[in-house]
């Protein structure tokens, strides 16, 4: 299995987690068919979104993978009047990461991180690990922790 720098990451840091690798199929990466391809609990499964907000600062949202981001929330936990989802094109020069392998660990640069306040209700969750085919199995605490991310409501 290949490590990705979130996984080194966490092992540098000797903290408590559990990889989780899958086939994947290219014609679908969403979260949602992630979970239902591999028999996991959706609603466990978080998905990575980076969005522009109206001063053109870039900050990232964490939710629930059946979900969609309600942007007037999530201007509003980044301290912005608007927000947007950034283009699939961008993704990759922004945070290092390609769709359907973004995780919200170890992006290029560090950017404000919000998570969904439904991770709470799960000991551990889903994330992706830096890559498509793994996906990390963590505790919210300690995403949150390692993340510098802050807890909103964001769906």
């Amino acid at each position: 299995m290949e490590k990705t720098n979130a996984v080194r990451l966490l092992e540098r840091l000797n903290l408590p987690f559990s990889l989780f690798e899958y086939q994947v199929d290219d014609s679908d990466v969403s979260a949602k068919a992630v979970a239902q391809k591999n028999g996991l609990d959706l609603d466990r499964v978080f998905k990575t979104l980076v969005l522009r907000g109206s001063s053109g600062s870039i900050f990232v949202c964490v939710i629930p993978g059946e979900c969609t981001v309600d942007l007037k929330k999530a201007a509003r936990a980044a301290g912005e009047k608007k927000a947007e989802l950034i283009g699939v094109k961008e993704l990759l020069s922004l945070t290092g990461y390609i769709r359907g392998g973004c995780s919200p660990l170890c992006m290029k640069k560090e950017y404000p991180t919000y998570i969904d306040e439904t991770c709470q209700l799960y000991d551990r969750i889903y994330v992706s690990a830096g890559m498509r085919g793994l996906q990390l199995l963590i505790s919210p605490e300690i995403l949150i922790e390692v993340a510098h991310a802050h807890v909103a409501d964001l769906v």
